[in-house]
């Protein structure tokens, strides 16, 4: 539980202060001086002896990549936070493989803090907790890999198509100049913002302003948390900012997770089902763009319209032992296809309205005495924020911790902790009441919280 805890708690206190295990880490490798000084602040112990990589240093690595005319490797990688950290530790040194391409193909970057990043050129689903972007010296962008969902920070990520990947990005760049023109539309739309400390919905500026550390630096999401705070404060939020980067399964397509191009399935009841497109197949180009990997997938998807679209895709098939054909599908998408499950976003967060508590799902051996059935839930109050707006609603309108929460607006509880914060947050609004049935001592009390608004 203290895993699933943590994130979420921080969460609260502040958009980007993910768990931090600090107590897990040794001390001693940080107590070489000669280590960069952001490596030794954030504890950053996967980097320790892996010295080929360019520590944070996004303009040396370009400076590089001129001189070698070799394509530049960005992984971004949020220190504190425990998602994806073995596989961060498989890139950043443990597997000889990705060592070996990385050292010797690319100029390795790894960036641990997006502070100074230029987000003109660097843009990918920011509610990862490790990506990279390939992009040569040109600022010309190849693609991009890392992939997350509900079903885990790993479920896509592997090293076996974290090297096809790679291998596909070395393609591109042997063919460069001559295809440049088949990356424009990887590189990302001019903002009125260059880096995060530019961006108008970010909070807590001054405190990023100082010195990093593992509590103080930027992390990914805060990227989206921004983008939807100033949303809120210019009155130009939608539901439809939330459905990012789509997978390919909303357009009807399995893709094997250890190649990244190559259709494992194709959902007899999914709108690529009519397009001809059949296990096998593996994707060459989509809307045009070159593709290295699920997350070139689902950069094109992200750029199109909730309301309906159309996504043609150019795959390679082999009809023999010795011969392959190419296939062109077009799929016209109905609406609301990027709709998703958005439980597991670090920027869930920081969307309004929110309860300004967490809360712990009623263990089974605790039901009876609460008063619930077997097959239904109840969420027990651990904390109440009172340093947000909503949380000091909440304890103003009588919720106390240690409450159990077993109705909302008068229907016995269906919902997990998660599904409880994410549901407020999507299907209710800034104004309305939210009446919580709850369980305190013996008696069964109603407390009616008004949902307000949070300012940045």
């Amino acid at each position: 539980m203290k895993k699933l805890i943590l994130p979420i708690l921080a969460g609260f206190l502040a958009f980007g202060a993910f768990a931090d295990d600090e107590g897990s880490v040794d001390e001693t490798l940080f107590e070489d001086n000669t280590l960069p000084q952001l490596l030794r602040a954030l504890k950053d112990a996967h980097a320790v002896g892996a010295d080929y990589w360019i520590y944070n240093d996004y303009a040396k690595a370009v400076e590089e990549a001129r001189r070698l005319n070799k394509p530049i490797f960005v992984t971004f990688r949020c220190v504190p936070c425990e998602d994806c950290s073995s596989f961060d530790a498989e890139v950043a040194q443990g597997n000889e493989v990705i060592k070996e391409l990385a050292r010797t193909a690319f100029v390795p970057v790894r960036q641990v803090e997006m502070k100074g990043v230029d987000l003109s050129l660097f843009e990918f689903d920011f509610d990862l907790n490790w990506a990279a972007v390939f992009v040569n010296a040109d600022g010309v962008i190849y693609g991009r890999y890392g992939t997350q969902s509900a079903e885990g920070a790993d479920a896509y990520n592997s090293i076996a198509s974290l090297r096809k990947a790679m291998v596909r990005a070395l393609e591109f760049h042997a063919e460069y100049p001559g295809n440049a023109q088949q990356f424009a539309a990887k590189k990302p739309q001019p903002k009125p913002y260059r880096t995060a400390l530019e961006m108008p919905g970010l909070p807590r500026k001054n405190r990023y302003r100082q010195q990093t550390a593992r509590d103080n630096c930027i992390h990914c999401h805060n990227i989206h948390d921004a983008q939807q705070n100033a949303a809120y404060a210019n009155g130009t939020f939608s539901r439809e900012m939330l459905y990012r980067y789509p997978l390919p399964e909303n357009i009807g397509l399995s893709i094997q997770r250890d190649d990244g191009r190559i259709i494992e399935a194709v959902n007899p009841a999914g709108v690529a089902a009519k397009t001809g497109l059949r296990s096998g197949d593996e994707i060459l180009k989509v809307n045009g763009q070159p593709i290295l990997s699920i997350a070139d997938i689902q950069w094109v998807l992200h750029g199109l319209s909730n309301a309906g679209d159309q996504v043609r895709i150019e795959a390679k098939r082999q009809v023999s032992a010795d011969a392959t054909a190419v296939v062109l599908a077009s799929i016209q998408l109905d609406s609301g296809w990027k709709e998703t499950d958005i439980s597991w976003r670090g920027s869930m967060w920081s969307l309004q309205p929110r309860p300004g508590f967490w809360a712990v799902g009623v263990e089974d051996s605790e039901k009876s005495r609460y008063g619930i059935s077997p097959e239904g839930k109840g969420l027990h109050v651990r904390w109440i924020n009172r340093g947000i707006q909503g949380g000091r609603a909440s304890y103003e309108s009588g919720l106390r911790e240690g409450d159990v929460i077993v109705g909302i607006n008068g229907k016995p509880l269906e919902w997990n902790e998660i599904e409880f914060q994410s549901n407020v947050r999507l299907n209710m609004k800034v104004g309305e009441v939210i009446r919580y049935q709850v369980k305190r001592k013996d008696k069964i009390i109603e407390i009616v919280t008004p949902l307000v608004g949070e300012t940045p």
